[in-house]
């Protein structure tokens, strides 16, 4: 079956959702040249092993734009007779651009880089969202207890000695977690107000908690002087000793803390709340590798251009706080070892809005990148006049950018080997960072190092 645009439609093969459409005759031909003269050059898992990870990165922030924003509309902008005039597109060095609708994006296009190329492998949000955090199809084999890009770093990169947990998730209260990997590397969720962080003090008062955990501590030291490490009670200890390490800690609450000023640089909301807390820790250097940010609905079938709400609401509260945390991680020196990534689980339909005004659900998407060195002011990747499929993928792999390819990108930045494989007894066999068995052969968008 064919969508309205002529491509054909996600069939399900086996418990896999594949589409690999032909962007056209010139593609196809290319693609087919390619694979026949470079048959004999395709890299074994030991050359591969040998690609050295970018690591100009020492943290993340991965914000997931939960719903799936117009690419069109956003990060591939495309004019045409239903663009609203609030948008005000404008190009900056010949990427197009909404300035109306993120102008203080528009003033930093310089440090932002927009990949246009990316694809979608399936278009029913929780799975989709689901697939852009752990990097690999979710109902696919033992794929059902991996856990999130997230947790793999907190693996990777972890400092067990430190007050904050690697993996931070802001704004969401669950989501996939760390899979089959420690407890020590689940996400620790929060949802923060500016007014310090919860439950860090007990209802009684600090005398009364350090005689109550005190007196716990008592009670629970024979059983745990009796099980190893790993075996219940003693790691049910390490939590509670770092759980310990955030009761009645300034260092830790004055993160969670910030004035009204502060809330209103970042647009006031509690994307900017969550925006804020990110560069917060980051300052704090106490842990914090890789932090997540939730930020939805941008589920807009429906009257997606009505003033001040919708798609111009998400964008605003988008632009005032991505644009503040750059500017704020300029002046404390930690944009350049820290990335941004921001995109949605897919995209949405192109062209005039549908019979509600809004736009539907597509498998093309885009996606935004800055800090860690990313080359700045560049569109990586181009799509058709009317942005619903590749028409130059833009990168060394001359095809679609899938979620596995960011997954990879994400490690690479951080000097984590993508092509690793860990062997746990919860397997049975080994876990690859990035899935190496599937059709496609994944790797890092280095392009967007320039």
């Amino acid at each position: 079956m064919k969508d309205q645009f002529g491509n054909e439609q996600n069939r399900p093969v086996g418990l896999r959702f594949w589409k690999r459409p032909i962007v056209n005759r010139r593609m196809f031909f290319r693609h087919a040249a390619s694979a026949v003269g470079g048959y004999m050059l395709l890299p074994s898992p030991q050359a591969k092993a040998a690609i050295a990870p970018v690591g100009t990165a020492k943290n993340v922030i991965f914000v997931l734009m939960t719903g799936a924003p117009a690419h069109v509309d956003t990060f591939d902008l495309k004019v045409g007779p239903w663009t609203p005039a609030f948008m005000a597109p404008n190009t900056y060095n010949g990427i197009a651009f909404p300035q109306g609708l993120m102008p203080n994006l528009a003033n930093t296009i310089g440090d932002i880089a927009l990949v246009r190329s990316i694809r979608a492998h399936a278009t029913a949000h929780s799975l989709a969202q689901t697939w852009v955090q752990i990097g690999r199809n979710p109902i696919q084999g033992l794929n059902t207890i991996a856990p999130h890009i997230g947790s793999v770093v907190s693996l990777e990169l972890g400092d067990p000695k430190a007050t904050m947990p690697p993996f931070i998730s802001l704004n969401a209260a669950n989501g996939p977690s760390n899979g089959f990997l420690p407890p020590s590397d689940a996400p620790f969720y929060v949802s923060p107000s500016g007014n310090g962080l919860a439950n860090t003090a007990h209802p009684d008062g600090q005398a009364a908690y350090n005689r109550r955990f005190g007196l716990l501590t008592q009670l629970d030291a024979d059983m745990i002087a009796n099980e190893p490490l790993g075996n219940g009670p003693a790691e049910l200890e390490v939590f509670r000793e770092k759980a310990n390490a955030m009761m009645y800690n300034p260092a830790i609450g004055s993160i969670f803390t910030f004035d009204q000023t502060t809330r209103n640089t970042y647009g006031n909301t509690s994307f900017g709340n969550a925006c804020i807390t990110a560069r917060n820790l980051l300052r704090a250097n106490n842990g914090a590798r890789f932090i997540q940010i939730s930020f939805g609905s941008w589920d807009h079938h429906g009257n997606i251009y009505t003033p001040n709400t919708n798609l111009q609401s998400m964008a605003r509260q988008f632009d005032a706080g991505i644009a503040a945390l750059i500017q704020d991680l300029k002046n404390d020196g930690n944009f350049g070892n820290t990335m941004i990534v921001a995109f949605g689980e897919f995209g949405r339909t192109v062209g005039p809005l549908n019979q509600n005004a809004g736009r539907d659900h597509h498998v093309q998407q885009a996606a935004m990148f800055a800090g860690a060195q990313v080359k700045g002011g560049q569109a990586i990747g181009a799509t058709n006049a009317a942005g619903d499929d590749v028409s130059d993928p833009g990168w060394s792999q001359q095809r679609y950018i899938w979620p596995e390819d960011i997954e990879a990108t994400i490690y690479s930045a951080l000097g984590i080997d993508w092509t690793k494989v860990i062997h746990g007894s919860n397997l049975g066999r080994g876990f690859e960072y990035v899935p190496q068995q599937d059709p496609v052969q994944y790797y890092p968008v280095n392009e967007l190092w320039g």
